[in-house]
């Protein structure tokens, strides 16, 4: 990470109003980025969903909640909380 100096790169106005907070002081200012949402980054959202989504397709297929869980590894509740969600 490169230190600058703020009067190089702040306007002057800005620089006196951030001396009021911070003089004197080294401070870190995050890049402007756009926050991701859970799992998107990971994958892990995607993964999910076309879990849910092979949970539901399978029990209005016929298959039980029991069974389901048995395939998915998952709690019978969480495979009626994942069914009643869609």
């Amino acid at each position: 990470m490169k230190y600058r100096n703020a009067s190089e790169i702040l306007p002057d106005k800005l620089l006196r109003e951030i001396q009021k907070y911070a003089s004197g002081e080294a401070i870190y200012i995050p890049l402007v980025t756009e926050r991701q949402k859970w799992g998107e980054g990971s994958g892990a959202r995607r993964y999910y969903e076309e879990r849910n989504q092979k949970i539901c397709e399978k029990h209005e297929a016929g298959a039980s909640m029991e069974e389901l869980a048995g395939i998915f590894n998952l709690s019978i509740e969480t495979i009626r909380k994942i069914i009643y969600r869609k």
